[in-house]
């Protein structure tokens, strides 16, 4: 089982946390496409639009005789033949959403988070406890943790942090969300992450709940036989057998 080191916003080690390997373990790029590719659908607008024929403005009358001018036959201005004319089976408005699978998502979240955490770009910390709602006291905060790119904080769900809200809101390339809306691209999205330690607390006993059947049988035969070979082995006295006279 890996261990995380967990930090405060000085950026001074004040514990760690065991990670699941069935959370942190193998990353499946795959799985984490098509979550990715599913997000994005659902933030397509969809509002493209083109008019028809009936739509397109202009007279319906007929422009001259179907015969015995030599020119094509036409029967309105308002033709797909024409400029300004109508479109034929152009966009529509319309949904790109679809159906995605819970447990294939949860997949994909378990991946990015061991992806992630391959990459050392997940970090801990013990809490987001901030004095005031002042930018510059957590970008001071944020610099101690090393951090220079963009970056996703993720709090504890219906952890009431004002001040942490209005202190991150004015930081570029910085998202804060709540641990129960995590979603792989977001994890993806970002440079670095970091966690409060009740928020990745929290998912991963969410994540190892959902776990399938099988791989969650997995995980307790793995853990009670690591627990076993932990054990002190008891010693046992072999006696001599008293002589039979």
């Amino acid at each position: 089982m890996a261990t995380i080191d967990i930090y405060n916003l000085s950026g001074d080690k004040v514990g760690s946390f065991d990670l699941a390997d069935e959370i942190f373990g193998a990353v499946n790029e795959d799985l984490l496409w098509e979550a990715v590719k599913h997000y994005r659908a659902g933030q397509h607008r969809g509002t493209h639009a083109t008019k028809a024929r009936w739509q397109v403005s202009g007279s319906g009358k007929k422009l001259w005789k179907q015969k015995g001018t030599g020119r094509a036959r036409i029967g309105s201005i308002r033709s797909p033949l024409w400029r300004h004319g109508g479109t034929v089976h152009g966009p529509q408005p319309r949904s790109y959403d679809y159906a995605f699978p819970r447990q294939k998502l949860l997949g994909a979240l378990r991946s990015a988070l061991a992806s992630k955490f391959a990459d050392g770009k997940l970090t801990v910390v013990n809490a987001f406890e901030l004095k005031g709602a002042k930018t510059k006291a957590f970008r001071a905060a944020l610099d101690a943790l090393k951090v220079e790119k963009t970056v996703l904080i993720v709090e504890a769900p219906n952890a009431a942090n004002r001040n942490l809200e209005l202190g991150a809101r004015n930081i570029a390339g910085l998202e804060l969300i709540a641990g129960n809306e995590v979603h792989p691209y977001h994890l993806l999205k970002y440079d670095r992450v970091i966690f409060s330690h009740p928020a990745i607390e929290k998912l991963q006993l969410t994540l190892k709940d959902t776990l399938p059947k099988r791989q969650r049988k997995a995980a307790k035969e793995d853990e009670g036989a690591k627990k076993a070979s932990a054990a002190p082995r008891k010693r046992v006295r072999h006696e001599k057998a008293a002589e039979v006279a």
